[in-house]
């Protein structure tokens, strides 16, 4: 998750960290199917992300939505909680026809599927749709998931969500056309780094090589995504980064690197919270440190945490601890308090991750 277009890390309820297993087996992938093929002419269809899209989720949100459109499919809506507010980078995806409102969505669809959201939490109001529908999808990367749909398809190995939206949407027999294509090479780019993290294996090239097939151009694409950014953000970027403190004692001695923003940077600024999720890619560059976060203020007293690890620790059982999840490599959670009380449970569960490792 990196970029001007990623989100925090998915955050929910503190749970024990589930084995990394093989992912969707045949069944599962037979049920998803069925239930898409199974719905009548006139069925209601409404896709989820989690709170606060990145590239990930609402890339693959779209680029499945589209797909279902060439299938057919007609009542269709996309939606997310919260204000519904895009961040620019990715405000010009195709498909962004399909979105509405949190309050405009379909209360009793016939199917809903969601995006890259690793619990229930992370749905937010929208979480009723899970039992209203009459069949409730999930489409996943997330370690932390909780397996909270009536279908699962879960998979932590995948490189990113959009890898199972395209999986589906190939044995559903739809065919990648530019617009599906660049709602899912934004959504693989940016949960990759532009290809640059461990999850980027053959397979992530093999699907990056059959959606540029389609003539999207992801020069373009790339300038968009992850090299444009406001002036203010800049000057923002500048004075966050100024307050970094590096703690290389922390960790084990692997190293913590930190950074805090407040809602008066961003006020004085004028700039709106989505440019800070760039942020930690400038943090986590640090040679002395195997960990970087990014605190982020969303209101008085709360605050959004991005971690990062080079390898040496398991940034998701911290943030599990403190009632987040994510990755291995990239997770976050939701602190309360002043700044200092959320980094002092960072170093703690730091210490802990390590000694239960």
């Amino acid at each position: 998750m990196t970029g001007v277009a990623a989100g925090p890390a998915d955050t929910g309820p503190a749970v024990a960290l589930p084995a990394v297993g093989p992912g969707p087996g045949e069944a599962d992938w037979a049920a998803a199917v069925a239930a898409v093929r199974g719905l009548p002419a006139d069925a209601r269809v409404l896709l989820i992300c989690h709170v606060n899209p990145d590239g990930d989720a609402l890339g693959s949100m779209l680029g499945f939505g589209l797909g279902l459109r060439q299938l057919g499919v007609r009542r269709l809506q996309a939606t997310f909680p919260g204000p519904p507010e895009v961040p620019e980078p990715i405000r010009g995806l195709p498909g962004m026809d399909l979105l509405v409102p949190e309050a405009d969505a379909d209360p009793a669809p016939e199917l809903v599927v969601c995006f890259d959201a690793a619990s229930e939490s992370r749905l937010g109001g929208l979480v009723d749709r899970l039992e209203t529908a009459g069949a409730a999808l999930v489409l996943d990367h997330h370690a932390s998931n909780t397996r909270f749909g009536g279908i699962n398809l879960v998979d932590p190995r995948a490189a990113a969500t959009s890898v199972l939206a395209e999986e589906l949407l190939t044995r559903l027999g739809v065919t990648l056309d530019a617009a599906i294509a660049e709602c899912l090479y934004v959504a693989l780019t940016t949960d990759t780094g532009s290809f640059r993290f461990e999850a980027t294996t053959p397979a992530v090239h093999e699907l990056a090589a059959r959606l540029l097939a389609t003539g999207i151009r992801p020069g373009d694409i790339s300038r968009r995504v992850f090299d444009t950014r406001p002036f203010g953000a800049v000057r923002l970027f500048g004075e966050v980064l100024c307050r970094a403190r590096l703690e290389p004692l922390a960790a084990g001695g692997h190293g913590l690197v930190w950074t805090y923003a407040t809602l008066d940077d961003l006020a004085r600024h004028d700039q709106r919270p989505y440019v800070l999720e760039a942020l930690i890619d400038s943090v986590r560059c640090t040679a002395e440190a195997d960990v970087s976060c990014v605190v982020k203020q969303v209101r008085p007293a709360e605050w959004a945490v991005s971690m990062r690890s080079k390898g040496a620790v398991d940034v998701s059982r911290v943030a599990v601890a403190l009632g987040g999840g994510g990755h291995r490599l990239a997770a976050g959670f939701t602190g309360r308090g002043t700044v200092e009380d959320v980094v002092a449970g960072i170093r703690t569960e730091l210490d802990k991750a390590l000694i239960e490792a």
